[in-house]
């Protein structure tokens, strides 16, 4: 929970009449002094630089100081799964999350399958979100070298698909299942690396293939690209609008996803393939979430400083305008639904005040 840092104080004690005039200023000088100490002190969690995740709570971070919010103290590099149960437990106060893991936790799956479906739906019911990201859209790519020619084309290949646990792995293996009709250990073989090896393992041709989530323009693309031609392979327009891939697109933490071609853009030596003039995928949903206690003006106060400085936000990363950044339906943001994650009241009044529509399926 926050930690209010309690402003100091002088005794006075018994002074001789000499003094008074000095321990005055002295008391004034601390008091202005306390003022500024008892600035709330809030942790928060995040995943490595370079997603649109860690730029929007590091962003957060910049503009609560700014405006005399909150001191917040970000670690990145963080496993998520561990983050929101950090969250929910009131260990951390704020952390980024792919919306996915409340819904695991609420159900003791998955990452969560130790705590148990009971356990794990107490510590769900904690988290409240202030507002939603879309932290990529997931895809196929591979270096032209490798001859691959489409989703089509993953039968006995190597996929990096993901860390080895968490929220990324599991979409990623429900996308290839749903789009080539494969699973992980019977038809293709799938490989697993920490977040902070994935331009590497991308490089080094461990993979014939790659299924992440991406950003447009993306970082781990633009670095791998070095090592040689790229093609990033659409979703097909008739898998994409059938009925199993559109259930899987409004299961929480995703998204359905298309836009138009030419604003795919990730850069020289990159190709898109797609059928038509659009690229679609399934995007994978987060936001910042926090503790359902945490006070209702602050709350509302980090929310108000996020949507003002929006504009801000969009100009820090070529990426930051294409990541849904003040889009808030509930198809887009995967709330609603079978998610249990619900917006905190603070965020609701601060996005209502500014002229936004929460839907009530979106409100605890």
């Amino acid at each position: 929970m926050p930690i209010n840092i309690c402003s100091r104080s002088i005794r006075s004690g018994t002074l001789k009449a000499a003094s008074l005039a000095f321990a005055g200023v002295l008391a004034l000088s601390s008091g202005v002094a306390s003022a500024k100490d008892s600035i709330l002190n809030l942790t928060a969690e995040t995943v490595s630089a370079g997603t649109s995740l860690h730029l929007a709570i590091t962003h957060l971070g910049e503009v609560a100081s700014q405006r005399g919010i909150a001191n917040i103290q970000i670690s990145d590099g963080q496993t998520l799964t561990n983050s929101i149960q950090n969250v929910a437990e009131g260990k951390t106060d704020i952390t980024s999350a792919t919306y996915i893991l409340p819904f695991l936790m609420s159900k003791g799956r998955g990452p969560y399958s130790k705590l148990g479906a009971e356990k794990g739906a107490e510590l769900a019911s904690n988290l409240r979100a202030l507002y939603p990201i879309t932290v990529g859209v997931f895809s196929l790519y591979s270096y032209d070298s490798t001859g691959l020619k489409g989703w089509a084309d993953l039968s006995g290949r190597t996929i990096y698909n993901g860390p080895p646990r968490g929220g990324a792995l599991n979409n990623a293996r429900a996308m290839i299942q749903i789009v080539a009709g494969l699973k992980e250990g019977n038809g293709y073989k799938g490989l697993q690396v920490n977040w902070g090896q994935a331009v590497k393992t991308i490089r080094d041709g461990s993979a014939d293939a790659v299924v992440l989530p991406i950003r447009f323009p993306d970082n781990r693309i633009t670095q791998a690209v070095s090592a040689g031609n790229m093609t990033v392979f659409s979703v097909p327009k008739e898998i994409y609008e059938s009925t199993p891939f559109q259930n899987y697109a409004k299961s929480p933490g995703s998204a359905p996803w298309v836009m138009p071609l030419d604003k795919a853009i990730l850069g020289d030596g990159v190709t898109v393939d797609s059928e038509d003039n659009y690229f679609r995928g399934l995007a994978n949903i987060g936001g910042d979430i926090v503790n359902k206690n945490m006070d209702f003006e602050l709350a509302k106060s980090l929310v108000k400083a996020h949507i003002e400085t929006l504009d801000q936000l969009k100009a820090k990363a070529p990426f930051a305008k294409s990541v849904g950044f003040g889009v808030l339906d509930p198809v887009s943001t995967s709330m609603c639904g079978a998610s249990p994650l619900k917006y905190h009241p603070g965020a609701i009044a601060a996005w209502e005040e500014a002229g936004y529509i929460i839907e009530d399926c979106a409100k605890p």
